[in-house]
């Protein structure tokens, strides 16, 4: 399976990851077949105008983690794309190792749903997502079509 060869190249450093995660520092730190555990750095530099962790950085480690997770379900000619996202903050972060913890829920042939769980360096939870994805399919050159 293609996309799943790709994310363990990414985990092992032989190729970079997506630019986002380039920018925001977040690293994969495990992957399997509908599963995917991500980590990141919060820092000043990511805060909101009250002094905390911005919420769509929450949001893009979440969205990041989910989209790995079904990636790595996919046949050779499939992409997909996210149609719904919903993320609830449990707490403010102002700093520190954040982990975040994807597995898909259920996938059928178009549509899947999947969940994260974001943690802080204690353990304790920051935010929970789930995302509705669907499937797209041939795209054997791996990438979504610009037009």
């Amino acid at each position: 399976m293609k996309h799943l060869e790709q994310l363990n190249k990414m985990l092992t450093g032989d190729i970079p990851g997506p630019p986002i995660a380039q920018l925001l520092g977040i690293e994969i730190i495990e992957v399997e077949k509908g599963r995917a555990v991500l980590e990141m750095e919060a820092s000043e530099k990511l805060h909101n105008p009250m002094g905390t962790l911005h919420g769509g950085i929450l949001c893009d480690l979440s969205d990041l983690a989910m989209g790995y997770a079904f990636f790595s379900t996919l046949a050779d000619d499939e992409l997909f794309t996210t149609v719904e996202l919903k993320l609830n903050f449990m707490k403010p972060i102002w700093e520190g190792k954040l982990r975040a913890e994807s597995k898909i829920i259920k996938k059928g042939g178009t549509i899947g749903l999947v969940e994260c769980h974001v943690y802080d360096k204690k353990g304790s939870l920051v935010a929970h997502s789930t995302s509705t994805c669907m499937v797209l399919k041939g795209n054997a050159d791996g990438k979504r079509d610009k037009s």
